[in-house]
């Protein structure tokens, strides 16, 4: 082992396998075209994006202005009004993420290739997942309240339109990864399709399945909170009302409310999390 980290060695290991270690022309030159090509996207980005550190340094007091302004938080009149806000976005967030879950997972089995071999298939709901997580949660949440009006209902679909799309490319993707053996064994005795899928992939992928569940639920309570903005319901329309009429102890109470809970939920998810897969807490 004491020679496995002898440094001594290592001119001499890199002597004998120099094709093995030493990077040719052509990748010295793909890692120096792909490094100078990202230091121009990123010098182009900062000049679209109208950069000026003078500007961050100047608004820094500003925003000193505003946490003065914070202090100390309070809801007035309003917390039971807040505090059933808040119900209604863990609500919209616990809603959106089961009802996009149970949906996508039967698309996700018939996108997998290893449950179902026609890549038509499998190539038009691979594209229908990537045409709809390429619109942003927001995004659904304003067409949404356009079809169905204001309210926590049109936040609850925009959660699951968007998740939808994102679980069926993790689960079929977790469903591919999937083990062969245990299928293997089920059809040498003569089982059929169905029971391969129940006994030899499904006890495989229910835990990662429900790891990344948890996952989401814990991630779409502060996106339910920005759609609330919009009009979707929950608190974050009270935030925005806030924000508007320049309450800004109630906007910091409101904002502790909300790092409260996706604190709270971040923790218990965790502790779900390792329980179902079995590992140790971090």
């Amino acid at each position: 082992m004491a020679q496995i980290f002898d440094l001594s060695r290592l001119g001499d290991v890199a002597a004998r396998h120099h094709k093995v270690m030493r990077l040719g022309a052509r990748q010295r030159q793909i890692i120096f075209a792909g490094t100078f090509l990202g230091f121009l996207l990123l010098v182009f980005g900062l000049i679209e994006a109208d950069f000026s550190l003078s500007r961050i340094v100047s608004g820094i007091g500003k925003l000193g202005d505003f946490a003065v302004l914070m202090f100390p938080p309070e809801p007035g009149p309003l917390f039971a009004t807040y505090l059933h806000a808040l119900g209604e976005t863990l609500a919209i967030a616990l809603l959106g993420t089961l009802l996009a879950a149970v949906l996508a997972f039967p698309f996700a089995v018939l996108a997998s290739r290893n449950v179902l071999p026609f890549w038509v298939t499998r190539f038009v709901l691979r594209r229908s997942f990537d045409t709809i997580r390429g619109v942003d949660t927001l995004i659904w949440a304003l067409i949404w309240i356009s079809v169905v009006g204001l309210g926590p209902f049109a936040g609850v679909l925009a959660v699951a339109t968007a998740d939808f799309a994102a679980f069926g490319k993790l689960f079929s993707e977790t469903i591919e990864t999937a083990d062969p053996k245990p299928v293997e064994g089920i059809r040498s005795t003569g089982g059929t399709a169905a029971q391969e899928f129940r006994f030899g992939i499904l006890p495989q992928i229910l835990p990662v399945i429900a790891g990344q569940v948890l996952y989401y639920f814990e991630s779409n309570t502060r996106s339910a909170t920005i759609i609330g903005i919009v009009g979707a319901g929950g608190i974050g329309l009270h935030l925005s009302e806030q924000i508007r009429t320049l309450e800004w102890q109630r906007v910091a109470f409101l904002v502790l409310m909300v790092l409260v809970v996706v604190a709270a939920i971040d923790f218990i998810s965790s502790r779900l999390r390792t329980a179902i897969s079995g590992a140790k807490p971090i």
